[in-house]
């Protein structure tokens, strides 16, 4: 039986002539680096990758994907390269990190982003006008990828999810067609791209509001690991009463003896506390005063230019192999407590680089007025664990003790969860209410009505 690759060897060729960018298949000497997402122990094996340039670009691949049997599958930097699975064995992998666009309105407090830029790219330029767009943890995550998930920022808890901010957007259908959607152009399939994934279209660019924010109070308190069943009780009542304008995220980190993890972290083990306060210093020292009188034996928290944020929770600097995953937790009893430390803690043996627990609760528990597909988050926390794997036995070994630890806590998950943190593909009903996945899968009929967009956690056309 021939491949997908083989059967369309001539069209793919008259492809390649049609693009700026660069068209790979199996045969290409680049072809490996083409297809290796961010998250390098993913082994994507698509029919073709396609780097696109343009919006033009991206219209002669959907076309021709059209065309000749086949599919698509838009990608930015690749961290969530593992949801896809082997549903790329007849798709297209549209990579889109070399459409780098990015245009700040200081006076509208807008931004558009093209597919291929970064939150740290967005976070610097837009920081040079006091602004602040809802971007997570690192700095080298796509915006728009990172936004059609719904976007679970530092500031999450005052302004909800990033997907919520989103104003515009430049779409190809999957007939290739291009538009541009808004409220009043277009508003269905806007609703579908706020949070619903992008199984509906190929995102080509966002817009969406900034908020003025030109500092935070942010940082790190750090004690050894063996004092997590002191910290992990006080931090979870400390949680209970939390202002909106504060997050916070507790984690149970291993750093590996490697030569480019600074000093005192190299080869240590610690429990962390990392707060962000959307506010004066002030009130910021006396809400973490609880913390800090458990004695931390290290303290960064202090005043920040908001585009800092990036640096905070200590994310690699580059694409590295990892196995993770992550759930809801509806609430963090004593026996959540003890499952969580006996899985996770000293003396537990676990392999996992981080294990950590985000506060929700806030405008994420809150539906938001003209909101999309996914306007909020349930539960008390999000939980997500990780692990460096760089070989099948290690993530084996990762995979295994995540599963563990998620058995372990399964007493109080939440039937729902995140889909940026959900890190192998499930049912998008994991994500979506009964009524928004309907509406969803209603979208993708009237856009995409034979299924040619291809996403992670796929929503299937309505039957």
């Amino acid at each position: 039986m021939t491949s997908a690759t083989e059967q369309h060897a001539a069209p793919f060729a008259a492809l390649s002539t049609q693009l700026t960018g660069g068209l790979f298949t199996p045969t290409h000497p680049e072809w490996d680096r083409a297809r290796t997402g961010w998250n390098v122990a993913v082994d994507q094996r698509p029919a073709a990758v396609a780097e696109v340039a343009d919006v033009a670009d991206v219209v002669a691949v959907v076309r021709f994907a059209g065309q000749n049997g086949l599919y698509v599958a838009a990608q930015g930097t690749g961290h969530q390269a593992a949801t896809l699975g082997p549903r790329l064995a007849d798709t297209i992998l549209i990579r889109t990190h070399r459409m780098r666009g990015l245009r700040i309105d200081a006076e509208a407090r807008t931004a558009r982003a093209e597919a291929g830029v970064l939150w740290g790219e967005l976070s610097a330029a837009a920081g040079e006008h006091q602004l602040l767009g809802l971007a997570g943890s690192a700095a080298d995550v796509g915006v728009v990828g990172y936004t059609l998930g719904g976007g679970l920022s530092w500031l999450a808890r005052k302004h909800g999810l990033a997907a919520n901010a989103v104003v515009a957007a430049e779409v190809v259908t999957a007939a290739g067609e291009v538009l541009r959607v808004d409220d009043s152009e277009q508003p269905e399939l806007l609703w579908a791209l706020r949070g619903g994934g992008g199984s509906v279209a190929v995102v080509t660019a966002l817009e969406f509001r900034l908020f003025e924010q030109p500092t935070v109070v942010a940082g790190a308190l750090f004690w050894p690991l063996d004092r997590a069943a002191d910290v992990v009780p006080v931090w979870e009542r400390w949680t209970r009463d939390l202002p909106d304008d504060v997050t916070a995220c507790i984690r149970l980190l291993q750093f590996p003896p490697l030569p480019d993890i600074p000093e005192p972290m190299r080869g240590n083990s610690f429990v962390v506390v990392e707060v962000v306060h959307a506010g004066d210093e002030a009130d910021a020292q006396a809400i973490v005063a609880p913390l800090r009188a458990l004695g931390p034996a290290m303290d960064t928290i202090a005043t920040i230019p908001a585009p800092a944020l990036a640096h905070l929770h200590m994310d690699p600097p580059g694409p590295v192999p990892g196995v993770g995953d992550g759930f809801v937790l509806d609430d963090l009893p004593a026996a959540a407590q003890m499952a969580l430390l006996s899985t996770a803690g000293p003396g537990s043996g676990s392999p996992l680089l981080s294990v950590e627990l985000r506060t929700l609760g806030g405008a994420l528990s809150r539906p938001a007025p003209g909101g999309g597909a996914m306007s909020s988050v349930p539960g008390r926390f999000l939980f997500y664990s990780v692990g460096i794997a760089p070989d099948p036995a290690s993530q084996g070994a990762v995979l295994a003790h995540i599963e563990l630890v998620r058995e372990s806590l399964s007493a109080w998950a939440n039937p729902h969860s995140c889909m940026g943190f959900t890190e192998h593909a499930v049912d998008p009903s994991t994500f979506f209410a009964d009524t928004d996945l309907a509406r969803l899968r209603a979208a993708k009929a009237a856009y995409d009505p034979h299924g040619r967009i291809r996403t992670g956690h796929l929503v299937t056309v309505l039957d």
